[in-house]
């Protein structure tokens, strides 16, 4: 199933629809696994993260029309300086796991960016572009209450794959 709900005016795979406010997780905590700070042009390319999806709060909570489960901290921050011109690349955030997942994006806009099976399989992806500068809390989400799968993030400006 491709569901991918993103705010207007941002380039997403797969269906656009608008992210609802999500109010209930804790966009200051401390990430579970990984803070990461890049800049436009970075390398290596892609930026890869090892994770632990999952967590016990309902995703649908937080994003309306959203589904799976994360945890109240963000799994990664990504700290991010985009290129100011006019050609800048947009940022690919994907998760890859042998399980299921969901992918719940905070960006710096404020907005809630949430994506499951938008990359190959079963795999999220969530497409800025262009790329914004500031945080992005990254949340990758299982679809069973509890259920914790090993995961990789992966961020790149090449592509989402």
């Amino acid at each position: 199933m491709l569901k991918t709900t993103v705010a207007m005016g941002t380039l997403a795979l797969g269906a656009l629809g608008m992210a609802a406010s999500g109010s209930a997780q804790d966009i200051s905590a401390d990430p579970i696994s990984d803070t990461v700070y890049l800049e436009a042009g970075f390398v290596p390319d892609p930026t890869v993260v090892s994770v632990i999806s999952g967590g016990d709060i309902d995703v649908g909570t937080v994003v309306s029309d959203c589904s799976g489960y994360i945890s109240d901290a963000p799994d990664v921050r990504l700290t991010f300086s985009a290129s100011n011109s006019a050609s800048a690349a947009p940022l690919y955030i994907h998760a890859i796991s042998s399980e299921d997942t969901t992918l719940v994006i905070n960006a710096p806009d404020g907005q809630w960016y949430c994506n499951d099976d938008g990359s190959e399989g079963l795999n999220p992806l969530v497409v800025f572009g262009p790329a914004q500068t500031g945080n992005y809390e990254i949340w990758i989400g299982s679809f069973e209450k509890g259920a914790y799968n090993e995961a990789t993030l992966n961020i790149s400006e090449i592509d989402g794959e």
